[in-house]
């Protein structure tokens, strides 16, 4: 008797390591919502290995495609068929998927990070200036999309100035770079502020910043998510400002790659959140 398993819908999430990942309980959680026969797995798989495990995946016979994590997003755009706008910019994509024998691949990270600031504030997006702490790999999908929804200005603020000098480069006219010793003088007005350094991970310490020179009704936003408030976003608060934490971002970029795979498009919603911040809990 043919394995059961074979005929269900499969669909993964490769790193190395992986153990840490949340995202088997994300796409699970939406896989018993719908009633859909299917499976979504974390995967160890070694840098080494990464580009046989994309070759099989071309061959459509265990999974329908599936998220891809560090170290393997780079190699993950290169070693794709079709390769959309957004992956092609950033170098990186971490979202996979086949059809007719063909890998796609984009980068969700850009769409996480602006569906959790609408979902938790909508407008954000209406303000002149973002202030982004970090020129980091992480940095590079919120460039992206702050500049792709219309962000008129914006600052990248980085202890060594090259680095933030050669994202303005990549992302054109809109992005400015800035030394830490300009913080201050760039926060003047702006409507947004979004650390995307590992500063405050893990309950760590960050450096003070005075946000009192932002717009009266700026956001505050951390991609970090463990803890929920971070150093950052507590500081902001303090001072008045909204905040929106990172978690949502996490989740909101599962999104895309669910109905890829899936064929039906989830809602994040606080069950889902939930379950997450039990899970950051129990670790």
């Amino acid at each position: 008797m043919a394995d059961s398993r074979e005929t269900r819908l499969r669909a993964f999430v490769a790193g190395f390591p992986i153990g840490h990942s949340r995202s088997p309980i994300i796409h699970n959680h939406w896989i018993g919502e719908f009633g859909i026969d299917g499976h979504y797995e974390a995967l160890a798989i070694k840098p080494e290995d990464f580009q046989k495990f994309v070759a099989e995946l071309k061959t459509g016979k265990r999974y329908r495609g599936g998220n891809v994590t560090i170290p393997h997003k780079e190699a993950a755009y290169r070693l794709a068929d079709k390769p959309d706008e957004l992956a092609e910019e950033l170098g990186a994509a971490n979202t996979l998927w086949l059809e007719d024998g063909v890998i796609h691949a984009t980068n969700t990270d850009g769409h996480g990070f602006t569906a959790n600031l609408d979902h938790h504030k909508a407008g954000w997006d209406k303000v002149a200036t973002a202030v982004i702490l970090g020129a980091g790999g992480a940095s590079r999908s919120v460039i992206q999309s702050l500049r792709n929804r219309g962000i008129k200005e914006i600052h990248v603020v980085n202890r060594t100035v090259d680095r933030a000098r050669q994202l303005a480069d990549h992302f054109g006219p809109k992005v400015h770079a800035q030394p830490m010793d300009a913080l201050s003088e760039v926060l003047e007005g702006a409507g947004l502020f979004v650390n995307t350094t590992s500063l405050g991970m893990d309950g760590s310490e960050a450096m003070a910043i005075d946000f009192s020179p932002l717009s009266k009704n700026a956001l505050v936003t951390d991609i970090v998510y463990v803890p929920l408030k971070t150093s950052f976003l507590a500081q902001a608060e303090e001072q008045d400002f909204s905040t929106v934490d990172g978690l949502g971002m996490l989740l909101h970029q599962a999104v895309p790659g669910f109905e890829k795979w899936f064929g039906h498009r989830p809602v994040v919603d606080q069950v889902l959140r939930q379950l997450v911040i039990e899970d950051m809990d129990r670790h």
